[in-house]
């Protein structure tokens, strides 16, 4: 168990979540996160079964890093552009993309699927070049 990891046990810890949360949040078992929490003093009372804790609320999805928010600004989700795009990486099943467009290639007249360019018009660099300087015949 990293310092990071052991931080970020003694904060949720803090904050009111359960063993099995915060092992499931830091990828971590059970025992090793109650096991830390007993050597450290980490125990505590048991949270009432009517309180619904989010293990996301707070803290990044990715790395599970306390998160700060802005007064008046949208709740963050990811401490990092780094952990955001890692998350969105590998969790590209949970995407739901509806920027699909299908065009028919201005050069070799092949019919292509884009994601997110609603005015492409070449399949490919080689189609764009070939169409935008063709080259000329020996007559």
């Amino acid at each position: 168990m990293t310092n990071i990891q052991k931080t970020q046990i003694t904060e949720m810890r803090d904050d009111g979540f359960g063993y099995t949360t915060i092992a499931t949040k830091m990828g971590l078992t059970k025992d090793c996160v109650r096991a830390y929490c007993r050597k450290h003093g980490l125990t505590g009372k048991r949270s009432p079964t009517h309180v619904v804790i989010d293990a996301n609320k707070g803290y990044c999805k990715t790395c599970g890093t306390k998160l700060i928010h802005t007064v008046g600004k949208r709740k963050k989700q990811f401490c990092s552009d780094g952990c955001r795009m890692d998350w969105w990486n590998s969790h590209a099943d949970q995407v739901q993309r509806k920027a699909y467009y299908t065009f028919t290639c201005a050069c070799c007249d092949k019919i292509f699927k884009v994601y997110g360019n609603a005015k492409r018009k070449y399949c490919s660099h080689e189609c764009y070049i070939n169409d935008r300087f063709p080259k000329e015949k020996d007559s």
